[in-house]
């Protein structure tokens, strides 16, 4: 490995793309890479939700999303019981104007969503990427179940959702036995980025390097063949599995999405040489990512399509005992809104007392640059204060 590690973020589009300059990412439309790391915290727009922070090379599974799913030509095969072509119209159904046919009565709008699964989802990276992605190109046509077995993570991964602010991702905190067991046959995409020996991470992180062992590896393939084959009933049959880890071992990465098409029933998507002029690899069955040969860490992803029978349920994610919504939406014709700037928005942001005494009385939104950061009341001689606590900057201001 060489050179330092990157700082990479990816722009939210429903946010107005407001955040640092950067280089592009090359299979990100929205990511951007930092000359330097600036003090995120520091900045009001990152506790806006007009951005998240994001290494480049974790970004590689937003691009195989975007082109295994959203840009396909049609819907998969098997999509045709719940796709069904209007009377008259012989033939697959385009992908795209789910919404529009729904609108038009041709298809149920509960039918004309697309399910997704983002099964080892935290810290959220990965899921507001394919949030993002599905919105631009499916409106309102989509539901996300963004998983993470692990609850201190979970939090965490809800309140990254929660500022990144799409009201169509469900955050759920269950093994992933229990997704295959009662979501059988119900999503048309899982991701599943899975818990790795890491190699991938040494250059960014020390721990990673202490806890690597030569028996590790096996260890972690083991454990994804599990975390797999307990999930598989949950994917219905045409769907597809993206793939990843963050190491470069075979028996982790190709290895395994062989022994899960071979095991489980699939037919593995071949990868295509895209990006190797900038250091992307080919390997039997994906692509990796080698930090010192991208600008960001390591990364592999892979992707199958899966051909055994999977039998459909009448189930939500509301079945999966969703966590507490921490979605922050600000609608425009709600209340007031009153423009911070930087060292008020900091104040704000850290709960500090402030005083606007200019701005209307009552409940009030208050903004940074146009974007919604949350509330106050307003008195007249000071506000309380609405920010929630567990999100407060908690450093100097």
């Amino acid at each position: 490995m060489t050179g330092e590690a990157s700082t990479a973020i990816r722009l939210n589009p429903f946010k107005g793309c407001d955040g640092p300059e950067g280089a592009p990412v090359p299979w990100s439309p929205y990511g951007r890479i930092l000359a330097e790391r600036p003090n995120f915290t520091l900045d009001p727009l990152f506790h806006a939700g007009c951005y998240y922070v994001q290494d480049s090379s974790a970004m590689f599974v937003g691009y195989l999303f975007r082109k295994l799913v959203l840009a396909a030509g049609d819907i998969l095969p098997s999509q045709a019981d719940r796709f069904a072509a209007p009377p008259g119209k012989a033939g697959p159904l385009p992908l795209h104007p789910w919404a529009d046919m729904a609108s038009e009565g041709s298809i149920s709008p509960a039918a004309c969503k697309l399910r997704v699964l983002d099964l080892c989802a935290a810290p959220g990276g990965k899921t507001t990427d394919i949030a993002a992605s599905c919105r631009e190109v499916l409106g309102d046509a989509f539901e996300l179940t963004s998983n993470e077995v692990i609850k201190s993570r979970a939090n965490v991964l809800a309140g990254n959702v929660g500022v990144w602010g799409d009201p169509n991702v469900t955050v759920t905190s269950v093994d992933p036995a229990v997704a295959g067991r009662i979501m059988k046959g119900y999503y048309d995409v899982i991701v599943a980025d899975v818990p790795c020996s890491g190699e991938g991470m040494f250059r960014k992180d020390p721990r990673a390097v202490a806890e690597w062992t030569p028996q590790l590896p096996a260890i972690c393939a083991a454990r994804q063949r599990r975390i797999l084959a307990d999930v598989w009933p949950a994917l219905r049959e045409g769907g597809i599995l993206i793939y990843s880890t963050c190491t470069y071992e075979d028996c982790e990465n190709d290895a395994n999405l062989e022994w899960a098409a071979a095991e489980l029933g699939g037919e593995i998507i071949p990868p295509e040489d895209e990006f190797s002029a900038y250091g992307v690899r080919l390997t039997r069955c994906g692509s990796l990512l080698k930090a010192g040969e991208v600008p960001g860490e390591g990364q592999w992803a892979g992707a199958l399509r899966k051909t055994s029978p999977a039998p459909g349920t009448k189930c939500k994610p509301f079945d999966l005992k969703p966590l507490e919504s921490r979605i922050q939406i600000f609608p425009e014709s709600s209340v007031p809104r009153v423009e911070l700037d930087l060292q008020q928005a900091l104040r704000y942001l850290h709960r500090d007392t402030l005083s606007l005494p200019d701005a209307p009385l009552g409940l009030l939104a208050v903004c940074y640059r146009s974007h919604p950061l949350g509330y106050v009341k307003n008195l007249g001689s000071r506000c309380n204060n609405l920010y929630p606590k567990d999100r407060r900057i908690l450093m100097d201001v």
